[in-house]
């Protein structure tokens, strides 16, 4: 595990259950979120995912590699192929950054998500009580 913080930057390694795929992200980290969509939850079979994105060139696979599943129109997730851990989601039309699941994270309690999006999906028996922002579909600010 590793993990280091200088002046708002970041180092963090993560990886799938089996430890067949590991990575490295760096660099600043942005849009801490947990997204409530459909399509997340399908994508990992959990009620909702948290995510923290990263920028794309700062982001390595240092062991293994997932295989890539095209969930959407111009959206790539990553899993591993051997547990079937998702480990990323990437938009074609921002390719400059990567997202990887926080919990994939060796240590997930370094970044804690910042809101909640796509709460207009969010299953009813979820109830939101940990005072973050949450948005209706994606993040406004």
């Amino acid at each position: 595990m590793r993990e280091e913080h200088q002046g708002g930057r970041v180092t963090i390694e993560g990886g799938c259950l089996c430890g067949a795929v590991r990575y490295r992200a760096g660099g600043t980290a942005s849009g801490l979120t947990i997204c409530h969509c459909a399509t997340c939850r399908r994508a990992s079979g959990a009620p909702m995912v948290a995510w923290t994105g990263f920028p794309a060139d700062s982001f390595t696979f240092i062991r293994g590699a997932p295989t890539i599943y095209a969930s959407s129109p111009g959206v790539e997730r990553g899993f591993c192929s051997q547990c079937g851990t998702q480990l990323t989601y990437r938009r074609l039309d921002a390719a400059d950054s990567i997202d990887v699941t926080t919990v994939s994270m060796d240590n997930p309690e370094a970044i804690p998500p910042q809101d909640h999006t796509w709460v207009q999906s969010r299953l009813s028996w979820v109830k939101l009580a940990d005072q973050l922002p949450a948005y209706v579909g994606v993040r406004t600010k």
